[in-house]
């Protein structure tokens, strides 16, 4: 699937667009606006993803699966329908238990 843009309207099933690797990340941007971003992120069973910032807010909205968010010292514990708002520049780590999708949405502070 081509990633797609805001002159377009985008209708998708997610749990269709699941893919997980053998090991490690699988990502695929899904819309891309000028202010905002959509990117599924499908992680294998015992991922982590070390503790890192990003510049814009981000929230993660999970669909399947299981694991642990760490942000700003403080263990959430992730599974389907859980949504997790973090400002610009907030510490944050992952830790996949289960194979684990989510949705991630970049946008700017302003």
């Amino acid at each position: 699937m081509a990633t797609s843009t805001t002159s377009e309207s985008l209708i998708t099933q997610l749990k269709d667009k699941i893919e997980y690797a053998e090991t490690g990340v699988f990502s695929k941007v899904l819309l891309k606006a000028p202010h905002c971003q959509y990117t599924l992120f499908c992680l294998a069973a015992q991922t982590d993803i070390a503790e890192h910032t990003s510049t814009r807010n981000a929230v993660v909205s999970i669909i399947e699966g299981q694991g642990t968010l760490t942000l700003a010292g403080q263990d959430i514990a992730l599974e389907a329908g859980v949504f997790v708002f973090m400002p610009a520049n907030a510490p944050h780590a992952l830790k996949a238990e289960t194979n684990l999708a989510f949705l991630l949405t970049l946008s700017d502070t302003e």
